[in-house]
């Protein structure tokens, strides 16, 4: 797999594993985790993900901003590595939220998710940098060979930010198991046993006391009756007890994370000797003529719209694809039958599927290459967003069919008739099949053409500017929460097929340009 690639490449994949840790951690539980521990609205805990993953990838054009300007990528990424670990040390700490900490401890865990997606900033597009100049210097060795060469080291370079992309998700593979069997087995140690609608109904039962409804009452003591707990004893100290024991096992889940950067750290020391050092860019010294500047200009302003051309498609893309930690996390509580699964190792499958479907995919794309007919970098983004639509066309067609109501309406409902209308896991099964052949189709490609466009002396900054245009697409994440409570759940997945599906038609229309332009 890694031959006639750049050395360095298994060391960056393998740096980069504890990063893509924490952050399928993040993904599996953080809004789950909001409202569980601080009572938050879905809502309220959608806008906090939101500005979270945003704050991820807009603060990694901050990180390439002072890797260029340092002209320093690796201290850099140790730097994010260590920022990180910071962040994730203080979410590690179990602090009961109760109505006289609420503020601050709230602003506590705001301030550490910023650590987080600081650093995440300072490494992340950093990294990938890197990984670009291995390939400009893996394709300017090549040139010294002759044309043949030269045009084999440039076939190199998608398959090997595919390699990248499937190594980095082992990390991610692991990491949606670790808070729901930390979590359980905290609750096993207390003598009680995990239910995905116990904390909001705690946390309604603390607030409301006898004024919760009647409905809601009884579904509150059948679930206390079902985990462990005894109606007859003080209902509030109940619940306070067992949001205490729920979190506390989510809490220890970030010291896993912890634990990631540190691995990382280790591994990217290891092979800092071999990284390549960022492009030193030297002072002119040729005297060009006039009209030689003029169409110097007028490439790099062409390499540079075509940058913004495809950032501004690939922002619909992660606001749709996002929603796995979201919408689509909500979805997976509420209306999947996770009675033996919980709903955060559903996140498991999107990087299960990577690391099964990159190996094919790339063998694919070379036998079509055999055969001259391989798809362009940015047709294969064009197919990867139709793909991405289909997921959704999947999701409106299933809640169509099951007369899904919103959310909201459905968790008010008894529950054995709630239980009676959820879905098979294999929904959520397809769902995720779909959505990750589009990711490969945009995401490691989409790098790969970041690194193909950027001008050799602002290479951190463009894969900086590809990680803000996911930020704006995580930016507008709220929305889709937001939908799923107050519109039968049919409308949330047909917003996001429409926007997969205009994106696509755009795409399609820009190829013949985008492609002359990456020549």
């Amino acid at each position: 797999m890694f031959k006639n690639h750049p050395k360095g490449l298994l060391g960056a994949a393998l740096s980069n594993m504890g990063e893509r840790f924490g952050y399928y951690i993040m993904n599996a539980v953080l809004l789950l985790f909001l409202i569980s521990k601080f009572g938050l609205s879905e809502e309220t805990g959608g806008v906090i993900y939101a500005i979270f993953y945003a704050g991820i990838y807009v603060l990694s054009l901050l990180g390439g901003i002072i890797a260029d300007r340092l002209k320093n990528y690796k201290g850099t990424i140790q730097t994010g590595l260590v920022v990180m670990a910071t962040g994730y040390i203080m979410l590690s700490v179990p602090i009961l939220a109760t109505t006289d900490n609420h503020v601050w401890l709230l602003t506590f865990t705001c301030v550490a998710l910023f650590f987080i997606a600081f650093g995440n900033g300072l490494f992340k597009g950093n990294l990938q940098a890197i990984v670009g100049q291995m390939y400009d210097n893996l394709e300017k060795e090549a040139a010294l060979k002759g044309e043949a060469a030269l045009k084999d080291a440039k076939a190199k370079r998608d398959p090997g930010f595919q390699i990248f992309y499937v190594f980095i998700n082992v990390g991610g593979l692991i990491a949606p198991f670790v808070a729901p069997l930390l979590r359980s087995w905290w609750l096993g140690t207390k003598d009680l046993l995990y239910n995905a609608k116990l904390p909001a109904l705690c946390h309604q039962y603390i607030k409301e006391g006898a004024a919760m409804g009647a409905e809601q009452l009884q579904n509150l003591e059948d679930l206390v009756t079902k985990v462990g707990g005894t109606v007859s004893t003080d209902l509030t100290a109940f619940c306070t007890n067992y949001l205490d024991v729920f979190n506390t096992g989510v809490h220890y889940s970030f010291i896993a994370s912890v634990v990631a950067m540190l691995i990382s750290l280790t591994i990217f020391l290891s092979f800092k000797r071999i990284f390549p050092n960022p492009v030193k860019v030297k002072k002119e010294v040729v005297n060009y003529t006039k009209e030689e500047k003029i169409q110097m200009a007028k490439e790099i302003r062409q390499r540079i719209f075509a940058l913004f051309a495809v950032l501004g498609i690939v922002v619909f893309f992660w606001f749709a694809f996002h929603q796995n930690g979201a919408s689509l996390s909500l979805f997976a509580r509420d209306f999947v039958v996770t009675s033996k699964i919980p709903p955060e190792i559903w996140q498991a499958i999107n990087p299960f599927f990577v690391i099964i479907l990159t190996p094919v995919i790339i063998w694919i794309f070379a036998r079509m290459k055999n055969k001259g007919k391989e798809p362009s970098t940015p047709r294969k983004i064009a197919i990867g967003m139709g793909i991405a639509g289909i997921a959704f066309l999947f999701m409106t067609i299933i809640s169509q069919i099951s007369a899904y109501p919103s959310a909201t309406e459905f968790k008010v409902l008894n529950e054995t008739i709630s239980e009676g209308l959820k879905a098979g896991p294999w929904v959520l099964i397809v769902l995720y099949f779909f959505l990750t052949v589009a990711e490969l189709f945009i995401s490691p490609l989409g790098l790969s053409f970041v690194s193909k466009v950027a001008p050799k002396h602002l290479l951190g900054l463009c894969q900086g500017l590809w990680l803000a245009a996911t930020a704006v697409g995580n930016g507008l994440l709220w929305i889709g929460p937001l939908l799923y409570n107050k519109y039968p759940i049919w409308i949330c997945w047909t917003v996001f097929l429409v926007l997969c599906a205009v994106s696509m038609l755009i795409m399609l229309g820009m190829v013949k340009w985008l492609e002359r332009v990456t020549k």
